[in-house]
Formats: structure tokens, sequence, C-alpha cells
């Protein structure tokens, strides 16, 4: 391990996956104060990029705070229930990947980690998102999938960067006009699997959109505004059948699930 946190210390990247870790060691949320006997403490760099992916680790602790250069933090494939909210004082984060542990709720304070711009906190057990995610405004990608949302916060509109969402296997029942409207820079849209009945008229403004997969909700209409996404190359909406569907569509590659 000393031979690992020594190499970090030069390189600014740090991989402990697949080591059985139930923990996070110690000497890695000291950073630089580490610096051991014999290394040239003007030749160490902060860490930059953490991946503790693919172990058994609980909990990370408050001094994740410590690590204030940090812009990569994989901890995806553990057994973590919670995320500190020290989250929200790495002022420099852009990518954070929690996805595959049991995390019931992610804390407001993330919303001050306002750098980020991958989030993945897919296959958890999450109800809701904070509201405060909104403030992420370079947020690009949010993936989401397989948790337990019935909406997501209005305050995802001021996202207006997303570029790609994923939000399958939820329990949403609707996705707002707003939220919708705001997204024109959105290429993938990934909400199948839901409780969804309809799909906004603001998809319209979704020009640049590729792909959309809506397959699997209770959709029983397709609004001719749908015509507005010039860049449309996948729509998957299951065996559905629409007696419009030519009309809005005539344009479109449909691909049946």
């Amino acid at each position: 391990m000393d031979r690992v946190l020594k190499a970090a210390r030069a390189s600014g990247s740090l991989n402990l996956s697949n080591r059985s870790l139930k923990e996070v060691p110690n000497e890695v949320y000291k950073s630089l104060d580490a610096v051991g006997e014999g290394e040239k403490w003007w030749e160490a760099v902060e860490l930059q990029k953490l991946i503790l992916a693919h172990n058994s680790i609980e909990s990370l602790k408050e001094d994740l705070r410590n690590l204030t250069q940090l812009s990569v933090l994989n901890i995806s494939h553990n057994k973590l229930s919670h995320i500190p909210a020290s989250i929200g004082e790495l002022h420099l984060l852009k990518s954070l990947d929690v996805s595959f542990n049991s995390i019931f709720e992610i804390p407001a304070e993330i919303g001050s980690a306002t750098s980020l711009i991958k989030f993945d906190c897919s296959n958890n057990q999450l109800k809701d998102l904070p509201s405060t995610l909104g403030r992420c405004l370079d947020l690009s990608e949010l993936k989401a999938s397989n948790n337990c949302f019935t909406s997501l916060p209005e305050d995802l509109q001021y996202c207006s960067k997303l570029n790609k969402l994923d939000v399958e296997g939820n329990k949403l029942k609707m996705l707002s006009e707003n939220m919708i409207s705001s997204w024109t820079r959105l290429t993938e849209l990934n909400a199948s699997k839901n409780m969804l009945s309809g799909i906004p008229e603001s998809v319209g403004s979704l020009s640049r959109l590729i792909r959309l997969d809506l397959h699997r909700n209770r959709i029983s209409s397709i609004p001719s505004s749908i015509m507005g996404c010039t860049s449309l190359m996948e729509f998957y909406m299951g065996s559905f059948h629409f007696h419009s569907f030519k009309t809005h569509l005539a344009n479109l590659l449909f691909i049946g699930c």
C-alpha cells in the first residue's frame, strides 16, 4: 500500500479498485500531509483522481474535504449507504460515480460541487434527487437509472448543458415541460421502464436529440411537436400502436422493443 500511495503522490492518481477494502485507508484522506521520509515534498502533487470501485467500502469520512484538488471520484460497486456532506467542498470535482451501492439519499451539499460535469448515481435506493443539483450548471451527463424516483426536481431545468440523461427503471409519472424545454443540448434521453402517461409537448424543442427511449411506460399518444426533433435517429416506444404515427414520424426511424 505504501508503494501505491507514494506513486499516487507523484502522479496525482490513485487506483485502489478490486482490493477487498472495507474502508478507505486514512492515508488517502491525508493527501500531501502523508509525504514519507525520503520523498521530495516539493515534487509531490495533490490527489486529482481517486478510483475505489469494486470493494466493500461502507462509508466515506467527512475528511474527504481534504482532497481539495480532486476532479474524479469513482466509488461505484461498494456498500455505501450515504455520501458525506463534505462532497460539496470538492469544488474542482468534475466526475462523480457512486453507482451500484445502497445509497438512500444524496446530500443537498452536492449543489456546491459546481464544477460537476458527470454524475452517476444509478442502481441505488434513492427516492429523489436534491433540488440543489440544479446549481451544478456545467452538468452534462446524469445517470440515475434503477432507483425509486417518482419525480425529478424542477431545478434540474437550470442544468441547460445537459447532454445525456438516463432515468430508466424508476417510478416517474411525468417529465416536466419546463425541464424538457430547457435541455436544448440533449442528445440522449432514456426514460424507459417508468410510469409515464405522456410525452411533453416541449419535446419538440430538442432539435439535437438523437436517441429517445420511452419503452415500457403507459404512453398512449405522441405529440405532433416531436417533428421538431430533427436529429432523432432512434425512437424506442415498445409495441404500442398509434393511429397518427405515420403522420408525425414519417422521416424518423422507429425501433420497437
